[in-house]
C-alpha cells in the first residue's frame, strides 16, 4: 500500500475500518474504507479539497448545524455526521471540534498531511505509524497490521504496561512503531515525518464556589444527566441498557425509562447457580423502572470456547474477565433488533469510586516526599503483575527492558498539581484519561460495534465531566460515601436499597473458571511451545500460579487471566 488506501468493500455502510496513507515524494494522500470488519464507517467525503473518512456519531447535530450557519458556512441539512465534523474543523478549527458531542474519529487527507481527530473522552480509536517515508492511519489496529510496510515487532515496554495496568494506558501499542491517538486531540502528521498535536479539550478543575450548597451541585448534575441521556436515545426506536444492578447503570436505566417515548429493554448477566451475581439488584431496578428485562447466564464453558475470538476483536488486550459476557450481551441486544445500547460506565472515573481509596490512604501515611513516590504507589494499587515482574518475566525479557521508559510516565503527569489541585481530582483525572479512554470505553465500543450495535455512555458526556471537576471534591467523596453528589442527583429515581448500597463490582468467578473449563486451555497456551519460544514468561512462575501457590492472597486467578488474555491476543495478531 505505497500511496493509497484499499478499495471500498462490498458493504461500505458497515465497514468498520478506515485507512489513510501518505507517500513521501511526490506527496499524495488518500483516504477510503477498508472491508471485512463491521462497524459504523462512512466516507470518503470531500469538502474544499480535503478528503476524509471517519467513524462519527454526533448527538447534537442541530447545535452544530446552527454553529456553522452562524459562521457563514452552512452545511447541507442531510450531510453525514462525518462530513459535518469535517466542516466544523475546516471552518471553526479546534473550537468547532470542541463543540461536537458524540463518539468520533476522523481521518482527513489535508494536502500533504494527514489529520487525525479523536473524540473528547476516547470512545472511538485511531492508530498511526510511519514506515518507508510514509504515514498510515486507521481506526483499528488490525487494519494497520495489514500495511505491508509495517514491521511486526512486539513492543516489550507495552507488554510491561499491560501486565501493570491490565490494559495499555497511553499512546503505546503492542506493535512496535504503532501509536494510538489520545482523546481530545487533533494530530497533524506531516510529510517530513513531524507530528503536531493540538489539545482541543482537557478536563480542568474549576470550582468557583467551594462552599456552595450541595443541593445546587446535585440539581445541576441532574439536569446534565437528563440532557446527556436524552441526546443518546435513538428517536423512534426502542433502546437497550446494560444493567448490572449498581447505581451507575441503574440511574441510566431510570433516566432512559423516564425520558424515552419508546420501550426500554434491560440486560443483565449471571454466572449460574451457586455463584455470586447482582441479579437481585438488577431485577429490582428493572421492575421499579418497568423495563423489558432479560437475564443471560454465562457459563465457564462458554467463556472458554469464545475467549480467543473475543480477544481478537480488541485493538489491545484487556485483562477484564467480562469481555466474553460483554460480547454475549451485545449479541442479545442485536438479536432483539435494537441498534443502540446505553451503559452506566463512567461513574467511578468521573465521580470517585472505591478504587481511589488505596491512594488516599497511602497519602495519609506517605513518608517519601520524592515526586515519583505517588506514581509508584498508583502502579502498586492496581494489584496486577507489577510487583511480580522480576520473577514473572524471563531474564532475557528483563534485559531487553533495561533503558526502556517505565510505565510511571503514563500516570505521573496527572498526580501532581496542574489542571487539578486536589488529590482526589488528580486521581479522577488520571483514571479518566487512562482507564476510561483505554479500557472502559474502547472495550465496550469494540465489542458492541462488532455486532452492529452502538454503545453509548451518558456518564462520560463531556458536560457531565466538566461539572464533576467543577464540583468540590468533598461532595464526591463525602465522608465515607463515594460518588455522593451523583447519588443525591438521582435519589428520587431509584430505591434506596440501590442508591445506598456499597460498591461491590461484578464478581466474576475467574478462579472457578481457571480451575475448571479454562484449566487445560491455560496450561496449553501459557506453557506450550509458542509461548516458550516467545520467551516472555518464566514457566516456573506460571506453574506456581496455576497451582495457586506463591502469594498470600488468592490473586493468582486475576494474574493468570492477564497472561492468558495477552497470549491469545498475541496469537490473533501474529506476534
Amino acid at each position: 500500500m505505497p500511496r493509497c488506501c484499499a478499495c471500498t468493500g462490498p458493504d461500505p455502510g458497515r465497514a468498520r475500518t478506515h485507512l489513510a496513507a501518505l507517500t513521501g515524494t511526490p506527496v499524495e494522500t488518500a483516504a477510503a474504507l477498508l472491508p471485512a470488519e463491521p462497524g459504523f464507517a462512512e466516507g470518503p467525503f470531500g469538502v474544499d479539497g480535503v478528503t476524509a473518512v471517519g467513524e462519527v456519531t454526533l448527538h447534537n447535530r442541530p447545535a452544530l448545524l446552527a454553529a456553522l450557519t452562524a459562521a457563514g458556512a452552512p452545511a447541507p441539512a442531510g450531510c453525514p455526521d462525518g462530513e459535518l465534523l469535517l466542516r466544523l474543523w475546516l471552518r471553526l478549527g479546534a473550537d468547532g471540534v470542541r463543540q461536537a458531542d458524540g463518539l468520533f474519529v476522523l481521518l482527513a487527507a489535508d494536502g500533504p498531511d494527514l489529520v487525525l481527530i479523536r473524540d473528547h473522552a476516547g470512545a472511538r480509536t485511531a492508530f498511526y505509524a510511519r514506515a518507508d517515508g510514509c504515514w498510515a492511519a486507521a481506526t483499528s489496529l488490525r487494519a494497520l497490521r495489514h500495511w505491508p510496510a509495517l514491521g511486526a515487532g512486539l513492543d516489550l515496554a507495552a507488554v510491561r504496561s499491560f501486565l501493570t495496568f491490565a490494559y495499555l494506558p497511553g499512546d503505546e501499542t503492542l506493535v512496535r512503531g504503532v501509536h494510538e491517538v489520545l482523546p481530545g486531540r487533533i494530530l497533524r502528521l506531516a510529510a517530513d515525518g513531524t507530528v503536531r498535536e493540538e489539545h482541543y479539550w482537557e478536563p480542568a478543575e474549576h470550582v468557583t464556589d467551594p462552599g456552595g450548597p450541595p443541593e445546587a451541585y446535585a440539581r445541576r448534575l441532574r439536569a446534565l444527566l437528563e440532557e446527556a441521556t436524552a441526546r443518546r436515545l435513538p428517536p423512534g426506536e426502542d433502546v437497550a441498557v446494560l444493567l448490572s444492578g449498581g447505581v451507575d447503570s441503574s440511574l441510566v436505566t431510570a433516566l432512559a425509562a423516564r425520558l424515552h417515548d419508546r420501550p426500554v429493554h434491560t440486560y443483565s448477566i449471571g454466572f449460574g447457580a451457586g455463584l455470586p451475581d447482582e441479579l437481585g439488584y438488577s431485577g429490582l431496578v428493572a421492575a421499579h423502572c418497568g423495563t423489558a428485562h432479560r437475564v443471560l447466564t454465562v457459563s465457564g464453558s462458554e467463556v472458554a470456547a469464545r475467549l480467543a475470538d473475543t480477544v481478537a476483536l480488541l485493538d489491545s488486550p484487556v485483562g477484564d474477565p467480562l469481555t466474553v459476557p460483554n460480547l454475549m450481551l451485545a449479541e442479545a441486544v442485536a438479536a432483539d433488533g435494537l441498534r443502540v445500547v446505553l451503559n452506566g460506565e463512567g461513574g467511578d472515573p468521573v465521580f470517585g469510586g472505591p478504587k481511589n481509596l488505596p491512594m488516599l490512604v497511602h497519602e495519609m501515611h506517605r513518608d517519601d516526599p520524592s515526586p515519583g513516590a505517588r506514581a509508584e504507589a498508583y502502579l502498586r494499587s492496581y494489584r496486577k503483575c507489577y510487583e511480580d515482574l522480576p520473577r514473572l518475566l524471563t531474564p532475557a525479557a528483563l534485559r531487553a527492558l533495561e533503558g526502556e521508559p517505565a510505565p510511571h510516565r503514563f500516570v505521573a503527569p496527572y498526580l501532581r498539581p496542574g489542571p487539578m489541585t486536589s488529590l482526589l481530582n488528580q486521581l479522577l483525572h488520571c483514571n479518566l484519561r487512562t482507564k476510561g479512554a483505554h479500557h472502559i470505553l474502547t472495550k465496550v465500543e469494540r465489542l458492541t460495534a462488532s455486532r452492529g450495535v452502538q454503545g453509548r455512555a451518558p456518564l462520560f458526556d463531556r458536560h457531565v465531566i466538566d461539572h464533576a471537576f467543577a464540583t468540590p471534591p468533598r461532595l464526591k467523596l463525602h465522608g465515607t460515601v463515594e460518588k455522593w453528589v451523583l447519588k443525591e442527583a438521582v435519589r428520587d429515581l431509584l430505591p434506596a436499597t440501590v442508591t445506598d448500597r456499597p460498591k461491590s463490582g461484578m464478581r466474576v468467578p475467574v478462579q472457578q473458571w481457571l480451575r475448571g473449563p479454562l484449566r487445560d486451555l491455560s496450561g496449553d497456551l501459557l506453557l506450550g511451545r509458542r509461548a516458550r519460544e516467545r520467551g516472555l514468561f518464566r514457566p516456573d512462575t506460571v506453574r506456581t500460579w496455576m497451582r495457586r501457590e506463591g502469594t498470600l492472597l488468592p490473586r493468582q486467578g486475576g494474574k493468570l487471566w492477564l497472561l492468558l488474555t495477552l497470549e491469545l491476543w498475541l496469537r490473533a495478531y501474529g506476534l
